[in-house]
């Protein structure tokens, strides 16, 4: 299925690489459903920025199933036709902030539920929302969003790096299963990103020691990174399930 058909839901899509992947679905034809928690304004921006013909704003929080579920059957009242591709990208109620972040002493087990939450429960109501449509359509895409901190946790960021490394095996278990329905589940790890809401704790001369310790000497951007989620959208990789991709300019070759 092409770009220009899909119906594209992009978790956490009102603001950083969320906002970045919203437009690139948008920029390349496809429909957009941008879903947010808090920042209805900024989700409208985006949706006026991609076009209210091909993009809707949808609050909900992915945390809770009957929320999901509602989004879902509310992006398919609206376009008239299912959501194929899930993009779960919403980051819950963190900073990386190398200085202030909790240390080994210092973190909670609430600390850890909170991420896993956010970025596996999340992602499983996505998923057990939209599977029966992708299976009768034989067709479903979706990427998950990771961190290369999974393959080099150079700041140990305790529960987000934990959440993201559960995210990975839940990518592949579930690539397993849904392949025989037409489904690919993929993920796509960055690294640090120059900027976001996320990063903008991060100092000008950590991303300075980032730059130079990359082969493309540069720090990967929201655009970056958001392009190579469409390759996992497009035909180019019918053939490609289960699969982690890390976009950080060469910093972490795995």
């Amino acid at each position: 299925m092409n770009l220009t058909e899909q119906v594209v839901l992009v978790t956490g899509a009102s603001r950083g690489l969320g906002e970045a992947i919203a437009k690139a679905f948008g920029r390349e034809g496809a429909k957009v459903v941008v879903n947010y928690f808090n920042s209805e304004d900024k989700a409208n921006s985006v949706v006026d920025e991609i076009g209210h013909d091909r993009a809707i704003a949808i609050k909900a929080d992915i945390r809770k199933e009957q929320d999901v579920r509602r989004l879902f059957e509310e992006a398919k009242a609206h376009y008239e036709k299912p959501i194929t591709t899930i993009v779960n990208n919403a980051l819950v109620a963190f900073k990386f902030d190398a200085v202030n972040r909790k240390t080994a002493e210092q973190i909670e087990w609430n600390d850890y539920l909170i991420q896993l939450e956010g970025s596996v429960k999340g992602s499983l109501n996505t998923i057990q929302a939209g599977k029966k449509d992708m299976a009768e359509m034989k067709f479903g895409r979706v990427i998950n969003i990771g961190t290369n901190l999974v393959q080099n946790p150079v700041v140990p960021y305790h529960d987000y790096n934990t959440s993201k490394a559960a995210l990975l095996g839940f990518t592949r278990t579930m690539a397993k299963e849904l392949g025989a329905d037409g489904i690919t589940v993929n993920m796509v790890s960055g690294g640090l990103l120059q900027q976001t809401d996320a990063s903008s704790a991060t100092s000008l001369e950590v991303f300075e020691l980032i730059k130079q310790s990359t082969p493309l000497q540069k720090v990967t951007t929201p655009e970056d990174l958001a392009d190579t989620v469409l390759f996992f959208a497009a035909p180019w990789s019918r053939a490609v399930t289960g699969q982690n991709l890390v976009v950080d300019g060469g910093l972490v070759m795995d």
